[in-house]
C-alpha cells in the first residue's frame, strides 16, 4: 500500500507552508482515482472546490465544497474524483506537534467527517492566515489548531449522551442553512417543545440557534469568495443574507476583515 510522506498529496500544490511540525498545503487534485494509501501524519482535508468520493474500510464520504475531514495516520483510504476542478486545503501535523501540545492521538482515531460550523470557521481563519503569511501567522495558526482539537474532543464526549434530535437538527441546518428556519417549525419537525429546544440548543451546539445558522452562511460565503467566480453581491444573496450591509457586518465580526479584503488577500497568492 502506498504511504505518502510529509506534505505529499495527489495533485498540484498551489501553496505549501511549513511551520516547524505543521505543514499546510493548498492543492489542486489531478487524479481521477487514487488507490488505497495512507499518510505518514494525521491531517485535515478541507474541500474548497469540487467534489470527491473517499472510502476507508469502515466508512465512505461523498465530499462537496465545504466538507471537512480529519484523518489519523493509520486510516487507509482511496479517492475518486469526478471530472471537474477540485481543490483541497490540508493541515498536516506530525507526532512531535501532538507531544508538545499535550494532545493524545488515540482520542481521535480513524477518519472523522466534521460538520460543526464553529470548527469550519476556525479552519477558514487558518486558510486566511496562510494567505496573509506574515510574522504573526505561525502562532495564530497554532492557536487556532489547538482550539479545533479542543472543540472536536468536546463534541466527541458530548455526543455519547446527546438525544437523537441533536443529530437530526444538525442535518437540517447543514442541508439548507438558507431556508426560513424558525423555532416553531423546528420544534414541529423534531417533535419537541419549543421551550425545550430553545433551552437545550446551546448546551449541545455551543452557541445560539441564530449564531449557528449565521456561521453556516458565512462559511459558505468564504468558500465562494475563495473560488473567485461570483461577485460579492451575488455571494451575498446566494448565502441568504438580505443585503450587503448585513453580509459585510457578519463576515467582519467573525473574520475581523471584510469580504473584499479577504478576496484581495487570496488574489495576491
Amino acid at each position: 500500500m502506498n504511504k505518502l510522506k510529509n506534505g505529499k498529496y495527489f495533485g498540484n500544490q498551489n501553496q505549501e507552508l511549513r511551520f516547524n511540525d505543521i505543514i499546510i498545503t493548498d492543492t489542486e487534485y489531478t487524479h481521477e482515482k487514487v488507490d488505497w494509501h495512507y499518510h505518514e501524519n494525521p491531517y485535515f482535508t478541507y474541500l474548497i472546490q469540487g467534489k470527491l468520493f473517499e472510502a476507508s474500510k469502515k466508512k465512505s464520504d461523498y465530499l462537496t465544497s465545504g466538507s471537512l475531514l480529519f484523518h489519523n495516520w493509520q486510516d487507509a483510504h482511496y479517492n475518486i474524483k469526478p471530472p471537474e476542478y477540485t481543490r483541497g486545503f490540508h493541515i498536516e501535523l506530525n507526532s512531535e506537534w501532538f507531544k508538545k501540545s499535550g494532545i493524545q492521538l488515540f482520542d481521535f482515531e480513524g477518519s472523522t467527517n466534521i460538520k460543526n460550523p464553529q470548527i469550519k470557521t476556525l479552519v477558514n481563519k487558518i486558510f486566511l492566515e496562510t494567505k496573509i503569511n506574515d510574522e504573526h501567522s505561525q502562532i495564530s495558526i497554532e492557536l487556532l489548531i489547538l482550539e479545533i482539537f479542543s472543540k472536536i474532543k468536546g463534541r466527541k464526549s458530548q455526543s455519547k449522551k446527546q438525544p437523537k434530535w441533536v443529530n437530526i437538527l444538525q442535518e437540517l441546518i447543514t442541508d439548507d442553512p438558507n431556508s426560513n428556519l424558525s423555532l416553531p417549525s423546528l420544534s414541529k419537525e423534531l417533535n419537541i417543545h419549543s421551550a425545550h429546544l430553545s433551552r437545550d440548543f446551546s448546551k449541545y451546539f455551543g452557541t445560539t440557534l441564530g449564531e449557528y445558522i449565521r456561521l453556516q452562511k458565512v462559511n459558505k460565503a468564504t468558500l465562494l469568495i475563495a473560488k473567485n467566480q461570483c461577485s460579492l453581491t451575488e455571494i451575498c444573496y446566494q448565502c441568504g443574507f438580505y443585503d450587503q450591509s448585513h453580509f459585510i457586518s457578519n463576515f467582519k465580526r467573525i473574520y475581523k476583515t471584510t469580504p473584499s479584503v479577504f478576496l484581495s488577500k487570496i488574489l495576491k497568492r
